[in-house]
C-alpha cells in the first residue's frame, strides 16, 4: 500500500474500500507500505490506518508496519493496544426525531431526580434550623433580610400602587353605567387582599431577589467557593441556602401586606380624583369589605410564594454549570421557575378557596 501526498482533516479521511475490494479480489497474506513520497499527516492518516488494520484482521491478513515513519508507527500501536469493547461504537439512528425525543425524557429524569434530590436535602436543612442546629452567619441573614426587605420596597410600591390604580379604572368603566361607583373600593380592596398583592408581590421578588439567588450561587459555584466550603465540612444547603429561605420567608408576608396597602392606596387615588368619593368613604367601604379572613389569606399565599421563589433561586443557582454563561442561563431558569411555580399555586389556592368557602 502506497501511502503519498498530504494528508489533513480537512481535506477528509479516504474510504477504505479501494482496499477492501483489493482483499476481496486476490488472496493476500500480508500488507507492507511504502511511504516515500508521503508529506505532512495528521491524526487522519492515523485513523485511516487503523480502519485498514481491522479490515485485515477481519480476513486474517498480517500487517507490516515497517515501511510507516517512527512517530506513525508508535501511535498506530498505541492506538491498537487495548482492543475495541463489542458494542463500543454507537450507531447513528435513521430517525433523529426519536434520538431527540429519548435525550430529552433522559435530561428531564436526570433533572427530577436532582430537584427531587435538592428539596429533600433543604426539609433536612430546615428541621436542623428548627431545632436550633444549622451552621450560618447571622449577619448573612441580616443582609439578605435587609436585600429582600427594605430595598425591594420602591419597587413594590411602584408596582402595586399602578396595579392598584388599573383596577380601579377597569372597575370604574363598568360600575359607573350602573352608577354604582363607590364598589370601586370593594373591587380593588378584596382584588388586592385576596389574590394580587401576594401574586404581584411574589411575581417581583422572583424577578429580582429569586434571580439574584441564583446569579450569587452560580458565581460561587464558578469560583469553586461551593467546592470550598464542602471540602470544609461546612454544608453549602445550611451556609448559603437556608439563609436565603427563611431571609424571603420572613419578608414575603411583610411586603405582601405592604403591597395590598400600596395597591388601596392607588384605587383610593382614581376613586377620589376622578370618581369624587371622599377619603373618609372609600376608606370605610374598603373596611367594610375586606374581611379579616382575606387578609389572613392572602398572606399565607404570600408567604408560600416566598418559599417557592427563594427554593427556585436557590435551585437554578446550586444547579448551574462552571462558566460564566452558565450563570445567566441560571439567572434565567429561577425567574422562569419561580414565576410558573406561583401561578400554579395561584390556581390551586383559588379551587382550594372556592372549595371551602372562603
Amino acid at each position: 500500500m502506497r501511502l503519498s501526498g498530504s494528508w489533513s482533516l480537512a481535506g477528509g479521511i479516504p474510504s477504505t474500500g479501494e482496499l477492501e475490494r483489493e482483499l476481496a479480489g486476490t488472496v493476500v497474506s500480508r500488507i507492507a507500505f511504502d511511504t516515500g513520497g508521503l508529506g505532512e499527516w495528521d491524526t487522519s492518516i492515523l485513523a485511516f490506518l487503523t480502519s485498514a488494520s481491522r479490515l485485515a484482521r477481519e480476513r486474517h491478513v498480517t500487517i507490516d508496519p515497517a515501511g510507516l515513519p517512527q512517530g506513525l508507527r508508535r501511535l498506530l500501536a498505541l492506538a491498537e493496544a487495548v482492543p475495541e469493547k463489542d458494542g463500543a461504537r454507537s450507531t447513528v439512528s435513521d430517525d433523529p426525531f426519536i434520538d431527540r425525543i429519548g435525550e430529552l425524557v433522559i435530561e428531564t429524569h436526570q433533572l427530577f431526580r436532582s430537584d427531587l434530590h435538592f428539596l429533600g436535602q433543604l426539609a433536612l436543612t430546615l428541621g436542623r434550623f428548627l431545632r436550633g442546629r444549622a451552621r450560618f452567619r447571622g449577619s448573612d441573614l441580616a443582609l439578605l433580610v435587609q436585600q429582600s426587605g427594605f430595598e425591594a420596597l420602591p419597587i413594590v410600591t411602584l408596582v402595586t400602587f399602578l396595579l392598584g390604580l388599573i383596577l380601579a379604572f377597569v372597575g370604574a368603566i363598568q360600575l359607573q353605567t350602573f352608577g354604582a361607583t363607590i364598589y370601586v373600593a370593594d373591587l380593588v380592596g378584596v382584588a388586592m387582599v385576596r389574590d394580587m398583592g401576594a401574586l404581584i408581590t411574589g411575581i417581583i421578588m422572583a424577578g429580582r431577589s429569586g434571580a439574584a439567588f441564583a446569579a450569587q450561587l452560580g458565581s460561587m459555584k464558578v469560583t469553586q467557593e461551593i467546592d470550598a466550603l464542602e471540602t470544609m465540612s461546612i454544608s453549602s444547603m445550611e451556609f448559603l441556602v437556608l439563609p436565603r429561605v427563611v431571609a424571603l420567608c420572613l419578608m414575603m408576608p411583610l411586603l405582601t401586606l405592604y403591597g395590598d396597602a400600596m395597591g388601596i392606596l392607588g384605587g383610593a387615588f382614581v376613586g377620589v380624583t376622578m370618581l369624587d368619593l371622599s377619603p373618609v368613604e372609600y376608606l370605610l367601604q374598603t373596611a367594610d369589605a375586606v374581611g379579616f379572613s382575606h387578609v389572613v389569606g392572602g398572606v399565607f399565599k404570600g408567604s408560600v410564594y416566598g418559599v417557592l421563589v427563594a427554593t427556585a433561586g436557590c435551585l437554578r443557582g446550586v444547579q448551574s454549570g462552571k462558566s460564566s454563561s452558565s450563570v445567566g442561563d441560571a439567572a434565567t431558569s429561577a425567574v422562569v421557575t419561580g414565576i410558573v411555580a406561583i401561578i400554579v399555586a395561584c390556581g390551586v389556592f383559588a379551587f382550594v378557596f372556592y372549595a371551602l368557602g372562603l
